[in-house]
């Protein structure tokens, strides 16, 4: 995956995940990675980003 195509994908899942709230960030990412056609081997990565993003909102929330 190309630097910007990466980043690009890192901010859209990044909003999504403050849209969507997920419950489970690893169902979440590997919906996300089936419905937009992403590349196989980054999922450890991205749910790594939604756990991250999830953790600033929940911080955020108390």
């Amino acid at each position: 995956m190309a630097t910007k195509g990466h980043n690009e994908v890192k901010e859209s899942l990044r909003e999504m995940t403050r849209i969507f709230r997920p419950s489970d960030p690893k169902k979440f990412v590997k919906e996300y990675v089936r419905k937009y056609h992403i590349m196989g081997g980054y999922e450890e990565e991205l749910t790594l980003v939604v756990e991250h993003e999830m953790g600033k909102l929940n911080s955020s929330a108390s």
